[in-house]
């Protein structure tokens, strides 16, 4: 970071006459051969719930690609506290990862790293995004993410001034060049955002004609909860719900935080997201969603229980404790390579096999 459970049917006249046709429909059931089948769907209709899905994401079980971190701190300059919550893209036949540095002082920076096998990275000497607007001054520029849209590399990250942190964009033909575009979703506005805005993870192709982006606000109870929004440009966007698309889940592994992670991975029955939850404790892990291929506001299905969670002594003790916190994806033969931040400090991997 599939089951659905609900506290049972509420409503008025409208629902009690579909509890009502729902018990006649039982009644009638003893004519047809599989009357179970029949009772089970009727009961996951009458109370909201969705029938399990078949669907599959595209990946299977994971597992640690390595036990230790493939980047940590160096230095006593600009990466000397953090490497962390990296973003990674195939290009030219290597895997880049843009990763988020944080020096002494907690200004945080953009570095680039290179690799052959997706394991092994070699750092840049200097980061390639440096904090030098308004809105990024003293606090930096934070948690990448990135999408490559014809020739064309679109990259999400956070802006902070050390008073508000806002989800901006970049754009670039290198991944070392580039020209920013400013705050995309400004901090306190939105239909049902009070707070910052963070994390956009784009959708890879239109959908209706529009790009569609998911991302992170904060609610009006305090807790952060996931957005969406569309675009014809990529750079003015609109806000797409009224309320947030996946809210958090009281009394489960995101019942505090509901965060994207990696860009979505698109298949022909679903839009599969990756995302980073915590609980009431800020133990970060990661969980699933999966939208509907045609309308990305439509939740089909969402695992009950985290895929990932922290294990090793690096991601439970770092800046910040019991956090795994996935940004980063890659396809590499047969597998599946997830980058993720570990405890705030570190970088680790995670694979899976292609499925």
């Amino acid at each position: 970071m599939v089951s659905f459970k609900s506290s049972g049917p509420k409503g008025g006249p409208e629902l009690q006459g579909m509890y009502q046709k729902f018990w006649e429909a039982v009644s009638d059931a003893g004519k047809m051969k599989h009357k179970t089948i029949l009772i089970v769907l009727l009961l996951g209709a009458a109370w909201g719930v969705a029938a399990p899905s078949t669907e599959k994401w595209c990946f299977g079980p994971w597992r640690r690609a390595s036990d230790a971190p493939i980047l940590s701190p160096q230095g006593t300059s600009w990466e000397s506290a953090g490497t962390f919550n990296p973003a990674v893209m195939r290009h030219n036949g290597k895997f880049v990862m843009l990763y988020r540095a944080q020096d002494a002082a907690g200004t945080s920076r953009l570095g680039y790293a290179e690799s052959t096998d997706g394991m092994h990275f070699t750092r840049r000497a200097e980061p390639v995004l440096s904090p030098e607007t308004e809105y990024e001054k003293d606090g930096g520029v934070e948690d990448p993410r990135l999408q490559k849209i014809g020739e064309t590399y679109y990259l999400t990250y956070t802006g902070y001034n050390k008073k508000d942190a806002q989800l901006c964009l970049a754009t670039s033909q290198d991944l070392i060049h580039w020209e920013r575009k400013g705050v995309i979703l400004p901090a306190y506005k939105g239909n049902w955002n009070k707070g910052w805005t963070k994390s956009g993870a784009i959708v890879p192709e239109q959908i209706d004609g529009k790009y569609w982006m998911y991302w992170l606000g904060t609610s009006a109870d305090k807790t952060d909860q996931m957005g969406l929004s569309y675009s014809t440009d990529l750079l003015h966007w609109t806000e797409a719900t009224e309320t947030p698309v996946l809210p958090r889940r009281p009394g489960k592994f995101d019942s505090r935080v509901v965060e994207p992670g990696p860009p979505p991975i698109l298949t022909e029955s679903g839009i599969v997201l990756i995302y980073n939850g915590a609980d009431d404790k800020l133990i970060y892990r990661a969980g699933v969603a999966v939208f509907d291929r045609k309308d990305p506001r439509k939740l089909l299905s969402r695992t009950d229980t985290p895929i990932f969670s922290p294990e090793k002594d690096w991601e439970k003790a770092g800046q910040v404790p019991n956090v795994v916190f996935v940004e980063g994806m890659a396809r590499q033969g047969n597998r599946w390579l997830f980058y993720y931040g570990g405890a705030d400090k570190y970088v680790g991997v995670a694979e899976a096999p292609v499925q």
